[in-house]
């Protein structure tokens, strides 16, 4: 009986842990635009287990949404997963949070093609450093600046 109950006091608390993981990414709420181009990513809080967001350009006066993204937490993972609308036949991509990076959420497949890894540190209430990495940690930065109120 002891041993039962020790193992469901430590999945519930690696169970916290997770949904505590998803909770931390609250801050991406709100709309992010990428310093140097007219790209955005929009995040909205679901629930304490999940987010919803896209990304998208505007031209024009247009909006064209480039990826539909979630970041959810199933069972013992936090999941980041990518849809692009013209890419992998429209399928989505999913990432999953590695707990042993600091400093930074990082997200990842190291069996996809490219990205392997897609990061995203905080730097302040108002500023991202994403890094979407491929094999040798090889890709591309930027950053993006939250704009609006939330």
């Amino acid at each position: 009986m002891k041993t039962i109950i020790s193992l469901l006091t430590i999945l519930t608390l690696f169970s916290f842990t997770q949904k505590e993981e998803t909770s931390k990414l609250s801050f991406l709420q709100g709309t992010w635009k990428m310093e140097t181009k007219e790209n955005y990513e929009s995040w909205e809080v679901v629930n304490d287990q999940e987010l919803k967001g896209s990304s998208y350009t505007i031209r024009g006066e247009k909006k064209m949404t480039t990826e539909n993204l979630a970041i959810k937490t199933l069972g013992d993972k936090t999941i980041y997963t990518a849809t692009v609308l013209d890419q992998n036949e429209g399928k989505p991509i999913d990432f999953v949070l590695n707990t042993t990076v600091k400093n930074k959420f990082s997200f990842e497949n190291l069996s996809h093609d490219f990205p392997k890894k897609i990061q995203y540190t905080k730097l302040d209430d108002k500023t991202l450093f994403v890094q979407v990495l491929g094999d040798n940690d090889q890709g591309f930065s930027y950053k993006m600046v939250k704009i609006g109120n939330k």
